[in-house]
């Protein structure tokens, strides 16, 4: 099979594409046959050995993917040869098969395709996870979501309107507050060129934001946190803009609010029934319509390389699709 591999941590130019020899399931697995694997932060992370996972090498990226079952070993019995599904492989993924847990298998509903199902799973499990179990967000408050044009952002708009929440998006140029907007922001902010803040008193009144998404980090954290309002959550769930920053402990206090992490693969093994209710609750709202997975734009395995420098570009709005065929 062909299989995308990091065999020295590095750029994402450093990575190769080979023929390798076809994986075997152990017990308790299966062998997905790939049909598309969607591109997450963690990827540009895991190549360069900068992210909590880190597989021997060498290794394929890929944390997501959804395809055919190919392969059943004998001591699995809740999936079949030929079952369309979707899993969260914490990588492996960007290959044209991946040895899958079975535990870890989501069905795919009829009238989602391969494309929309590579794309699914990771970031709104991961979002919803953010959003809903950790920062407890309910019908009428306030979310702001920053880096709200990514995969996990779009997510958490999407989630957040689905739970009756008012929304307010932050990206850093216009085009990607467009596609907020198409998907459902009420409010935007373009933080590259308005002082956040402020406009984040103009929006709720001085009275601040109920909960915040922070998949971003850097520079954006601390404002954020100063315009929660009382008994607010500010939910970690990761650092795309490089910095982690060094909050001062003295906000929380003084607005009574939590700040609570969100870290979708510590979760999926730590609390697994919680983890199959959010998927549940995502497929209903996905058939119900209101969630859009918006694909950016789609590259052949061959070209995964490139799929991860445009997300590490942090140009993305949405998610990048690597199809196997």
């Amino acid at each position: 099979m062909r299989a995308v591999l990091c065999k020295a941590y590095g750029p994402p130019e450093s990575l190769v594409v080979e023929d390798i020899p076809d994986p075997a399931p152990g017990p308790g697995e299966v062998v997905l046959s790939v049909k598309a694997a969607s591109v997450n932060f963690p990827d540009v992370l895991i190549i360069e050995n900068k992210y909590q996972t880190k597989p021997p090498l060498p290794f394929s990226p890929g944390g997501e993917a959804a395809g055919v079952v190919e392969q059943v070993h004998p001591s699995v019995a809740l999936v079949r040869s030929g079952d369309r599904v979707m899993a969260i492989t914490g990588y492996g993924a960007f290959a044209e098969k991946v040895v899958v847990p079975a535990d870890r298998l989501v069905s795919i509903p009829a009238g989602m395709d391969d494309i929309t199902a590579g794309a699914f799973l990771f970031t709104y499990a991961t979002s919803d996870h953010a959003v809903r179990d950790r920062g407890e967000l309910k019908a009428g408050d306030t979310l702001l979501v920053l880096g709200a044009a990514g995969g996990v952002g779009l997510a958490a708009v999407e989630i957040g309107k689905a739970v009756g929440a008012t929304v307010i998006a932050c990206a850093s140029s216009d085009d990607k507050l467009a596609v907020c907007r198409e998907h459902g922001a009420d409010a935007t902010i373009n933080y590259a060129t308005e002082d956040l803040r402020e406009r984040l008193k103009q929006l709720t009144g001085d009275r601040g934001v109920d909960v915040v998404l922070d998949p971003v980090g850097g520079r954006f954290s601390e404002p954020a946190l100063r315009s929660m309002a009382w008994r607010g959550r500010f939910v970690v769930v990761g650092f795309a803009a490089g910095d982690i920053p060094r909050i001062p402990l003295n906000l929380p206090l003084l607005k009574g609010c939590s700040i609570v992490g969100a870290f979708l693969g510590a979760w999926m093994k730590r609390e697994p029934e919680r983890f199959a209710d959010s998927t549940r609750q995502l497929l209903q709202w996905y058939d119900e319509g209101r969630l859009k997975p918006h694909i950016d734009r789609t590259y052949p395995l061959e070209r995964a390389a490139e799929a991860i420098s445009y997300m590490a570009g942090r140009r993305v709005k949405g998610k990048i699709v690597v199809t196997t065929s």
